[in-house]
């Protein structure tokens, strides 16, 4: 079992950045396949970005290609999401997950994070 927990949120003006932080404590972090996920107000979760266990696949859905960065050190328990560019439209709430290997839907995930809410304002 892991414990996921998320840092870095915070309201920003619309062209700022913000740099999310995932820390896993518990079972091998690198055995995971990880992503994150957020929340928009009033709509289901969705995906964001996913990275394999050691790194070397990456994708992005089409929203945030070219503005957000997603990354892992495996030394230290932690994966990242940098993201840059920020539109009010990537306001939500940001989720970590982990889970046995990279999938794009929210149920094939075994463990979360409590989530950091991100607010970009025009």
């Amino acid at each position: 079992q892991v414990q996921l927990v998320e840092s870095g949120g915070g309201l920003v003006q619309a062209g700022g950045s913000l740099r999310l932080s995932c820390v896993a404590s518990g079972r091998a972090f690198s055995s995971y396949a990880m992503a994150w996920f957020r929340q928009p107000p009033g709509k289901e979760r969705e995906l964001v970005a996913t990275i394999s266990r050691n790194g070397g696949s990456i994708m992005y859905v089409d929203s945030v290609k070219g503005r957000f960065t997603i990354s892992r050190d495996n030394s230290q328990n932690t994966m990242y999401l940098q993201m840059n560019s920020l539109k009010p439209e990537d306001t939500a709430v940001y989720y970590c997950a982990a889970g046995r290997s990279v999938f794009t839907t929210p149920n094939s995930y075994n463990y979360w994070g409590q989530g950091t809410q991100v607010t970009v304002s025009s």
